[in-house]
């Protein structure tokens, strides 16, 4: 699966990461800066999990949480 994205590295943010879809249905992934880099590139990879799972397309979070948790 093919897809276009941006990252943007956030001071501050009280998750690890959050992933928009935009209008062009490309993506947005916000990580938070102040993970060390190992933390930073599992938020990236748990993100693009999200993408590719298509997880957009669903509406139940915990259950989408649960099994991307169980996958990385």
């Amino acid at each position: 699966m093919n897809f276009d994205y941006q990252i943007f590295f956030i001071n501050d943010m009280n998750v690890n990461e959050v992933v928009t879809e935009n209008e062009d249905g490309s993506f947005t992934i916000f990580v938070n800066s102040n993970l060390c880099e190992s933390k930073r590139l599992k938020a990236i990879k748990h993100a693009f999990q999200h993408i590719m799972n298509r997880d957009f397309e669903q509406s139940n979070v915990q259950e989408i949480e649960s099994y991307a948790h169980d996958m990385v």
